[in-house]
């Protein structure tokens, strides 16, 4: 559905965009990370038809953006990190007036307004003045007004910023029931929101892309090891000792909880191997007790922290 290749964006003798290569699968929701000046916005701008590229080039249904920027832009609905909405308007007024430049036929604008006030759930409100809603709902109706014309695509930059935790889940809980029939480009740096809502992830760093692949994965890639936590009660010297006969076990950091003989262990494992029951009956066996057992995971925080830091530090 959507198809990048080696799309670079020149500022002078600056590169924001530089040689960026990635596809988006039909009904897929991609996560676009990056720190701020990544290229991230840059990219979508090209992607939306709003810049041109230097070079490189970029595809949505079949249509080149350069060469066919109407083509594209029929097929592409897009929420700027700021909502492109109008204070002094209605609810309705503005949808009718986004409908009617987005060509919807006068016959069919009504229906459309009804439809998407309903899907992005501000039904009751079409009489209100924008202005007098609070931001969260200001988010709806820039995010109706990209959905407005039903396009193949949605192209979102920080839906959430700003948004409180619950207006944060409900727009969470919005994007993932468009995908499929929508595929979906989403932005933000709220990287939690990413792994509950997003299939696969681009991670941009410096106009280049470091990593393409599912959350699941760039964790599994990055952490290259496995960590287990632990909190047992006995000698933490001899638990120790008994986790250390382990085969697998690489290393083990202890500290002490405040409560007597109580202390927690990360041990540092092979990651294809999985010790926890092998580590739980050393520990038992040794007679300890086991007050906790589970696995750590790197979140995609984590992981994004990872890449773009190591960019960081090799520039």
């Amino acid at each position: 559905m959507i198809e990048v290749d080696n799309l670079t964006k020149r500022y002078g003798d600056t590169k924001a965009v530089d040689e960026v290569s990635f596809q988006v699968a039909k009904g897929e929701i991609l996560g676009f990370l990056g720190p701020n000046g990544a290229g991230k916005t840059t990219t979508m701008r090209i992607l939306t038809c709003f810049l041109p590229a230097s070079e490189g080039t970029a595809r949505v249904a079949g249509f080149d953006v350069f060469d066919h920027p109407m083509e594209v832009k029929r097929r592409i609905g897009y929420l700027p990190e700021h909502p492109p909405v109008y204070d002094e308007m209605t609810v309705n007024s503005y949808l009718n007036f986004v409908a009617k430049i987005k060509g919807i036929s006068p016959g069919e604008r009504d229906k459309s307004v009804q439809d998407v006030k309903e899907k992005v759930r501000i039904k009751e409100y079409g009489n209100k003045l924008i202005g007098h809603m609070s931001k969260g709902f200001k988010q709806r109706v820039g995010l109706a007004q990209a959905l407005i014309h039903d396009p193949e695509v949605l192209i979102l930059d920080e839906p959430t910023v700003g948004l409180d935790p619950n207006q944060i889940k409900e727009v969470r809980d919005l994007i993932k029931s468009l995908s499929g029939s929508h595929t979906i480009i989403l932005s933000t740096h709220i990287l939690p929101e990413v792994s509950m809502t997003c299939e696969r992830v681009v991670i941009i760093s410096n106009g280049k892309i470091k990593a393409v692949d599912t959350p699941e994965n760039l964790t599994r890639q990055q952490q290259g090891t496995q960590q287990i936590y632990i909190e047992a009660k006995g000698a933490s010297l001899e638990i120790q000792n008994k986790i250390k006969t382990v085969e697998g076990v690489l290393d083990i950091e202890s500290k002490p909880l405040g409560e007597k003989e109580v202390s927690q262990f990360i041990i540092e494992t092979e990651l294809k191997k999985d010790l926890r029951s092998t580590i739980a009956r050393s520990i038992i066996e040794g007679g300890f007790e086991i007050l906790e057992l589970h696995s750590m995971k790197m979140s995609l925080e984590d992981v994004f922290t990872q890449i773009t830091t190591q960019e960081e530090v090799r520039n």
